[in-house]
């Protein structure tokens, strides 16, 4: 063999095994980086949180391995949460979120994280504005989460009273009037008037014309119903509800072939709601589009049957964890 040729075949063996080294490195990064970031995991879990938080923060965006990945971002997060640097959780988060959306262990550590960094900040709105109409804001909201309708409408009063014009509280004062569980007609006027007065501040607020829709359907003022429903569609298209109500509104009023448009943007929004169907088959048939009714019938028939099959396995499920809940309490404790 020529020498030159000798050579080229050398060099190119030599680039080959090169290539094959640097694929195998890629998988877990370069052997300096997967040892950086051993460290930085060994150093969080022996409590060395201050050295390790900016090594975990280098080493994480340079290793594909996706357990050490994982083991990275947990330990950030960790080190971060229990050595009061909360924000620098939110990095370690975001990375793994992005690259393990579906991993419980993230998902886990995330729904502990987000739940303390809301409480942190939290108690520091109120230690460092108490007066101001968010801490009142954040007290309605946590009342209303406690079912105390009344007393979470007070507090949206105190805001009015500190700024009657703040966009959104009106509708939030209105929504807690209409949540006691059986509102009076005095609590639905009023919450009316409140949505009402809430379009005057934000005329582009789409959940105030859907519920001034559904209050005049409720009260069978199908006009009404019928302008509010197109006014909170036209503000957001994609707000499935407003479309549903549209067209519920005027299959009432036998004002079928105007039904048909909301209902099949209520259909592509959400496609699994038998209701859905029911209200596009009824618009058809009072249109005349038999064929259309009847397929809407049937799709009405099977996502009904679908949805009752998968409460079936829900209820199923909690019966059989209560079950065994029931027989591991009973079981004898060495």
């Amino acid at each position: 063999m020529p020498r030159v040729s000798r050579t080229v075949t050398i060099l190119t063996l030599f680039l080959l095994a090169v290539t094959a080294i640097s694929f195998s490195q890629a998988a877990k990064g370069t052997p300096s980086s997967a040892a950086s970031a051993e460290r930085a995991s060994a150093l969080a879990e022996s409590g060395h949180c201050a050295e390790a938080l900016p090594l975990l923060k280098k080493s994480i965006r340079t290793v594909t391995d996706k357990d050490l990945k994982k083991r990275l971002g947990l330990d950030g997060v960790n080190c971060a949460m229990t050595h009061n640097q909360p924000y620098e959780s939110l990095e370690f988060l975001a990375l793994l979120q992005r690259d393990l959306p579906r991993d419980p262990e993230v998902l886990y550590a995330a729904t502990h994280a987000y739940s303390d960094l809301s409480l942190r900040t939290s108690q520091d709105l109120a230690r460092e504005a108490p007066f101001s109409y968010q801490v009142h804001e954040l007290n309605a909201e946590a009342l209303e989460l406690q079912g105390k309708w009344d007393d979470a409408a007070a507090e949206y009063r105190k805001i009015l009273d500190l700024n009657p014009l703040l966009p959104g509280i009106h509708a939030r004062l209105g929504r807690a009037l209409l949540s006691r569980p059986q509102p009076s007609p005095e609590n639905v006027e009023q919450a009316k008037k409140n949505f009402e007065q809430e379009l005057d501040i934000d005329p582009r607020n789409a959940t105030a014309e859907y519920v001034l829709g559904q209050l005049a359907h409720d009260a069978n003022d199908l006009s009404a119903a019928i302008r509010h429903f197109t006014r909170a569609a036209k503000i957001d298209a994609g707000f499935a509800e407003a479309h549903l109500g549209l067209g519920t509104s005027l299959v009432a009023a036998k004002r079928f072939s105007e039904a048909i448009p909301p209902l099949e943007t209520y259909e592509k929004l959400a496609p699994d709601s038998p209701t859905g169907h029911y209200l596009l088959a009824l618009a058809y048939a009072g249109a005349g589009r038999k064929e259309d009714a009847n397929r809407e019938a049937a799709l009405q028939r099977e996502t009904a049957e679908s949805l009752e099959k998968v409460r079936r396995r829900v209820a199923d499920g909690l019966l059989q964890q209560q079950s065994q809940q029931g027989t591991q309490a009973q079981e004898p404790h060495n």
